[in-house]
């Protein structure tokens, strides 16, 4: 099996909720639903698609916002409403799953220093270094963006770190 023909995977929100969607691509014609048995596409552009459904045939217009990247599809159950489908990103930004006072790694580099004496519980000031990072000879220091406690250090030196990796929690004092 060649790459173009196993399975893909796309996921969508609408209305809170996220969904998967599994197809396999198809070498001439529209691509073919993995999950569901009971669905056939049997024509798909950008602006239409067609299924059969159990043996009904249902036609859904389509609408991409270039912007958003968000779908409007119209419903195939009541006229005039649509369902207005966000694409969920295949690789989801760090700083979207981190809490805050998170100090992510902006580059993929070594750890050369961490700040002499520095341990959860360490009171540090806005702007003070907590770590130095290298990459290609460059040194990165990552500063505290508050002034605040200390709750986590996940890094130590000679540690090899990717982009995005979580190096250390500041809580801001209130």
């Amino acid at each position: 099996m060649g790459t173009r023909d196993r399975p893909q995977t796309r996921r969508y929100t609408a209305a809170g909720t996220e969904y998967e969607v599994h197809y396999r691509p198809a070498r001439s014609g529209p691509p073919e639903p993995v999950d569901h048995p009971g669905v056939r596409v049997l024509s798909a552009t950008p602006e239409l698609v067609t299924l059969e459904v159990e043996c009904v045939r249902r036609m859904f217009h389509v609408k991409r916002n270039s912007n958003t990247r968000e779908l409007h599809v119209d419903s195939a159950y009541a006229e005039g409403t649509h369902t207005t489908l966000t694409p969920v990103p295949r690789f989801a930004d760090p700083q979207d799953r981190t809490e805050p006072g998170s100090l992510l790694a902006p580059m993929p580099g070594t750890v050369v220093r961490v700040a002499e004496g520095l341990a959860p519980g360490s009171a540090v000031t806005a702007g003070q270094p907590l770590l130095w990072l290298e990459a290609m000879k460059m040194e990165h220091r990552i500063l505290a963006p508050a002034s605040g406690t200390l709750t986590a250090l996940h890094a130590a030196t000679g540690q090899q770190v990717e982009f995005g990796a979580l190096l250390a929690v500041v809580q801001e004092e209130a």
